[in-house]
């Protein structure tokens, strides 16, 4: 890869990082841009693969935000229980003597 070509592909992932950073549309694919440019920059260095590891990233990077997310709702869940105990239950009345 000649010098040329690197700074070209680094403009275009630039470009691109800037342009998904800027949209102001909600995104619902958590942890798939992040793995998926992880991913393609790991697959074009392990032979040229860029497009497969862009695609295992992206898998990859959205199954673990889903992990991270059902974590943090557990712990939400967790703090959100009340932790008194059970009301106790009546003695019965012992006979007067």
């Amino acid at each position: 890869m000649t010098f040329k070509s690197f700074l070209v592909a680094g403009a275009v992932l630039g470009g691109l990082g800037a342009a998904l950073i800027g949209s102001t549309v909600p995104s619902q694919a958590k942890g798939c841009i992040k793995g998926a440019l992880v991913g393609g920059v790991a697959g074009h260095y392990a032979g040229h693969h860029g497009l497969l590891g862009a695609a295992g990233g992206c898998v990859a990077g959205r199954h673990l935000a889903n992990q991270a997310a059902r974590k943090k709702q557990l712990e939400e869940n967790n703090r959100q229980t009340p932790t008194t105990p059970p009301p106790a239950q009546p003695q019965p009345m012992q006979p007067a003597q």
